[in-house]
């Protein structure tokens, strides 16, 4: 039998399946520490709402919302067809005076709307998702929307009436939740929340509290007033106007030095340290507007029943927000719903090379997961072409040390992440040989992939998804990967979905290189969706690939294997994986093993027989 591969490993898994607790500022974790469980059962599907699916055209964004948007937005500007080759230039494009292709991308709107997810409800379900994040869908001008006009209320054009919705927003005092009213937008939003609780879907909604946009209806008021603004103290002001001079000194901090997202301002009790930080929102009146948002979404009738509502969030930069502000927002959260997920975008410590510990951040600290990028590296280092590449044997030593002091409940509700809006499409980015999310798009890199990746690639994600759905933690679908959808990082990673039902133009459009390119058919690949469904069924099938110990086999005679059992009671899974091209095979413990998934891959005698890129699953 094949046996762990050192007893200092098998003694760290024992440690940390036996409930070790994370070293957090704020002492041993309360049972309101510890994460939802149904939060380990899910498969989450990630909607990005503008490129989802146009359910309504009647309420597109028009020219006017993108002068919102960018004032510089030529009269020649129009909504893109669905089906257009992505680096095909729109004629207006011709306008808008940038050099670069990938700046004017972001003028691009497709008219993705909530009647586009309301009618593809039945198609999330078939493929047997059980969760559902949604990129924020707050009123903004943008098409990522993390520029907000105000956190309250369901961006205008993702409902059925934008101009009605707008004129019921004016009647409103932002400031003062008793006045705040139901748009259209904000009504359909809720019967997609119904209509997904009916299947047994989960939903959470992502929001940005470290930034607003410009539009913002409170940095609006400073803009108009200055320091007499009753919101002037809400946003981080270097210089104030000084109106005895003909010069405006007015300046503030933008988040990542971007002017259009200006940040709430901050009171930083550790500002000399790295993340995470101790302190809080500097204004106690947005954080009472941030808690009554909160409170709108998770109970929206107020009858303390929250059935009616989200079930948690998606929080935007959540490092850069002081601890403070996540507990209290913890605790405003929990007592409306008890059972309400909170997961954090905790992300980059040393790009491209180091990322985050999510220890720190966890339980009593605010969060019951992250998005688990530090999966997805380490995947991608075990099945891809990254350069810093790890065989089976070194990515279990991996595992381990990244998840110190990370407590069960905790690992089993992370997110782990493939792709997302922020980063590659998971084809492209097996396909590209460089470090996870480096030069990961044709400005950065000129020999970077961004067409349709070649067979060996399709077998690596066979491989990655496999490993995805029998791991620990809850796994992640970037909308459209289940298509077949390739594009490298943002803005490519944003193209409209290839619906079956739909035809798209070849991708034949070549902005960027000398060197020539394939023309690719584009559209559904209903082979791959297979797949997604298969491995998905693997995962929803089988509870002990949700809340099984995890026990390695690898060892040091065969390194480039990942092999691992699940087990819970008296239900065992065995998962191997030959990361390699060569064939080879390993000794597992006897039993009646019976097949699951094989890919070249066959287990008799006691011994896995492994071609090259190969993986099988087995039960008893």
């Amino acid at each position: 039998m094949t046996r762990l591969f050192t007893t200092l490993l098998a003694l760290g898994l024992l440690s940390f399946y036996s409930g070790c607790t994370p070293s957090t500022p704020q002492g041993p974790p309360s049972n309101e520490a510890n994460p939802p469980t149904w939060a380990e059962q899910v498969v989450w599907y990630q909607i990005f709402v503008d490129r989802f699916r146009n359910g309504d055209p009647n309420n597109d964004p028009t020219l006017g919302e993108l002068r919102q948007f960018d004032s510089r937005t030529p009269d020649s500007w129009s909504i893109t067809d669905w089906g257009t080759d992505w680096y095909a230039a729109d004629a207006w494009m011709e306008d808008i005076e940038s050099p670069w292709f990938h700046a004017k991308l972001q003028y691009r709107r497709y008219g993705g709307d909530l009647q586009g997810v309301l009618d593809q409800i039945p198609y999330l379900d078939s493929l047997g998702i059980t969760a559902v994040y949604f990129n924020p869908l707050n009123d903004a001008p943008s098409m990522h929307k993390f520029d907000a006009r105000n956190w309250r209320h369901i961006d205008v054009h993702f409902g059925p009436d934008p101009d009605g919705d707008r004129q019921l927003i004016k009647q409103e005092n932002p400031a003062d939740p008793t006045t705040w009213q139901w748009t259209a937008a904000d009504k359909l939003f809720l019967q997609v929340v119904e209509a997904l609780h009916t299947r047994g879907i989960r939903v959470i909604v992502d929001y940005s509290f470290n930034h607003t946009g410009r539009q913002f209806w409170a940095f609006q008021d400073v803009l108009e007033k200055g320091k007499d603004s009753p919101y002037a103290g809400w946003y981080a002001i270097d210089t104030w106007d000084d109106p005895a001079t003909e010069e405006n000194e007015f300046s503030y901090l933008g988040w990542a030095g971007i002017s259009t997202l200006p940040e709430i301002r901050k009171e930083i009790l550790d500002p000399e340290r790295p993340f995470p930080h101790q302190g809080n929102l500097a204004e106690e009146a947005v954080r009472n507007h941030i808690f009554a948002v909160a409170r709108r979404w998770l109970d929206p009738n107020g009858d303390g029943d929250p059935s009616d509502g989200i079930d948690g969030y998606r929080l935007d930069v959540a490092a850069e927000i002081p601890f403070g502000f996540w507990r209290e927002f913890r605790q405003e959260v929990r007592a409306v719903n008890p059972e309400a997920y909170l997961v954090g975008e905790i992300w980059w410590k040393d790009w491209p090379y180091e990322l985050m510990a999510p220890e720190p951040f966890m339980g009593n600290a605010g969060f019951d997961a992250i998005m688990n990028y530090r999966w997805y590296r380490n995947a991608r280092r075990l099945v891809g072409r990254d350069p810093s590449h790890l065989n089976g044997y070194r990515y279990a030593h991996e595992w381990v040390g990244l998840n110190d002091g990370v407590r069960p409940e905790n690992a089993r509700v992370m997110m782990n992440m493939s792709a997302s809006h922020d980063s590659p499409r998971v084809l492209t980015s097996l396909a590209n040989a460089d470090l996870y999310k480096y030069r990961a798009k044709p400005t950065d890199n000129p020999n970077y992939i961004v067409h349709r990746p070649d067979v060996a690639t399709y077998r690596r994600l066979e491989l990655m998804l496999v490993h995805q759905f029998t791991w620990v933690g809850a796994p992640q679908i970037w909308n459209g990967d289940e298509l077949g959808m390739w594009g490298g990082d943002d803005p490519d990673c944003r193209k409209p979905l290839w619906w079956p039902d739909m035809e798209f133009e070849a991708e034949v459009a070549n902005p960027f290189f000398e060197r020539p390119v394939p023309a690719d058919e584009v559209g559904a690949d209903l082979e791959l969706w297979k797949l997604y469904q298969r491995v998905i069924a693997l995962r929803n099938e089988h509870p002990v690939l949700v809340s099984g110990t995890l026990e390695f086999l690898t060892d040091e005679h065969h390194p480039d294997i990942l092999a691992y059992t699940r087990t819970s009671g008296t239900e065992s899974i065995l998962v191997v994986l030959n990361a390699s091209g060569n064939a080879t095979d390993l000794a597992v413990p006897s039993g009646d093993w019976q097949p699951l998934w094989e890919t070249d891959a066959e287990l008799a005698e006691g011994r896995v027989n492994l071609g090259a890129w190969s993986v099988g699953v087995w039960q008893q």
